[in-house]
């Protein structure tokens, strides 16, 4: 197990602390538990969280383990970097709660998990690409909007003729959002540019605000 100083990873308002050790105070028994914060994915253009008490001695290899004013931290060595230089803070608006501020942000893979790294690559600026583009906005987007729904293409294969797509508001989570795919986007796309081969849907359905995909995690 690697030790290192949490300062450089993740610090604690004085609020966000008292908060952290109330909480703390209230879970019989206490001894050895830390404050555990982990990346989980990301969420419109930013990380997704999870902040949880668990023993410190659980802590996996190569977790960064530190202390912040009495408060023992524990984080996962895939969130390591992606947390560097954040700060636990308390926000008193909306009742009050927990507010991670990081200054990191997802690359476009980590946007984007769905799709192979060399194809995100090529962007979306070829002739095909831009026409699947024109049909989503023109066509697609005006008819899913009355729910708040938008669909993007985030990436094109030229090689396969591979067209992937990401849902977004009132799509992403929903329910009906493979009906819409299939009969409402590829349908269109489809009869825009007949030679594409499969239109793939790459939303993190998970973290939408109707989530119907249970995380396996």
């Amino acid at each position: 197990m690697t030790s290192a100083s949490t300062f450089d990873v993740l610090s604690l308002t004085d609020e966000a602390r008292n908060v952290v050790l109330d909480a703390l105070a209230g879970e019989q028994p206490n001894d050895g538990l830390a404050l555990w914060v982990e990346v989980t994915g990301t969420r419109g253009a930013g990380y997704s969280y999870d902040l949880y008490f668990s023993d410190v001695k659980d802590a996996p290899e190569g977790a960064s383990i530190g202390e912040d004013g009495g408060v023992a931290i524990v984080i996962p060595a895939a969130s390591v970097d992606r947390l560097r230089g954040s700060r636990l803070e308390f926000a008193a608006e909306g009742g009050g709660g927990l507010v991670l501020v990081n200054p990191n942000h997802p690359t476009p893979t980590e946007m984007n998990p769905g799709v192979p790294a060399e194809i995100l690559a090529l962007g979306i600026e070829s002739a095909l690409a831009q026409m699947a583009v024109r049909v989503l906005d023109e066509q697609v987007n005006p008819s899913i909007a009355s729910h708040g729904g938008r669909a993007d293409l985030v990436a094109l294969d030229e090689a396969t003729k591979v067209a992937y797509i990401k849902m977004s508001g009132g799509c992403q989570g929903c329910s009906m959002s493979r009906m819409t795919l299939t009969q409402g986007i590829e349908t269109s796309l489809r009869e825009a540019i007949p030679e594409l081969t499969e239109v793939r849907d790459v939303t993190d359905h998970a973290s939408g605000v109707n989530p119907f995909y249970a995380d396996a995690n």
